[in-house]
């Protein structure tokens, strides 16, 4: 299997690059450039098909999607004849929110006769199973932890987001469009009577995938960013969902969670509070 990664911004591509077994080819939407790593192609939608081509040319049967996208704006001189037949099918996708966008990408390159591979299947060792990474987590922790996976849960449901913030039982933020960093952001700049008494639980950062979304694609990220933005939000901790989650090094995230004194858990999804 030769494996090409469909990259996007952010550390993502070059991590799971540098984690696979054999240097992937990387083929990157053109404006989303990713960080350290150079692409061997640059691609535009407009000319999806041209691209295809340009996989099997290089001997590519096998995809992994990775990288932060906005929908791009579409010029249309640029389309080829045979892109421009499956507008329709994009423009009907975009219209019921990102599940189904992503839904109808692997479709395409499904159709095209790609496999498509998740971040997990390309790079296991990213994608935490249920352990204690850094930390103690107390019975308070436990309990916010419950209460967040229900939260993102019906969140993720609706396809609003993937995280939420909880403290002794209150949501404090929610994850919606504008990502992780602004809802800690958020959560940093929020008065002190709007928050909990922290002696009695300091509140973590819950990430989890959406309970519809193909896994192959979109899984939340966290990274050394995270843990510091956690702590400056005033939380005592990061919980996710275990095997559903990627970290971009963890051991980096492990340093920065002892210094800053937080806990790192991958939750087993259901685990009693």
């Amino acid at each position: 299997m030769s494996v090409a990664i469909i990259a996007g911004r952010g550390a993502l591509p070059a991590a799971l690059a540098q984690a696979a077994p054999m240097r992937p080819f990387v083929a990157a939407l053109d404006g989303f450039p990713p960080e350290g790593l150079v692409p061997d192609l640059t691609f535009r939608i407009e000319r999806l098909y041209p691209f295809f081509a340009a996989l099997h040319e290089a001997g590519i049967t096998a995809v992994c999607f990775a990288g932060a996208v906005q929908r791009p704006r579409l010029d249309p001189a640029l389309f080829d004849p045979i892109t421009a037949g499956i507008v329709p099918r994009l423009m009907a996708s975009l219209a019921q929110g990102d599940d189904a966008t992503l839904r109808e990408v692997i479709a395409l390159f499904e159709e095209d006769g790609f496999s498509v591979i998740g971040a997990s299947d390309l790079a296991p060792a990213l994608v935490p199973q249920a352990a204690f990474y850094a930390g103690e987590v107390q019975p308070r922790d436990r309990q916010d932890a419950a209460r967040a996976a229900l939260i993102a849960e019906a969140l993720g449901r609706v396809d609003v987001g993937q995280g939420c913030v909880v403290q002794q039982g209150l949501c404090l933020a929610t994850e919606t469009l504008a990502g992780t960093d602004a809802m800690l952001a958020g959560v940093a700049a929020l008065p002190a009577g709007l928050r909990p008494e922290a002696p009695r639980g300091r509140g973590l950062l819950y990430k989890a995938p959406k309970p519809l979304q193909d896994r192959r694609i979109d899984l939340p990220a966290l990274g050394p960013v995270t843990v510091a933005r956690v702590a400056q939000a005033g939380l005592g901790g990061i919980v996710w969902e275990a095997g559903g989650v990627i970290c971009l090094d963890l051991p980096a995230m492990q340093a920065a969670a002892r210094d800053a004194g937080l806990f790192l858990w991958a939750r087993q999804p259901g685990e009693p509070s």
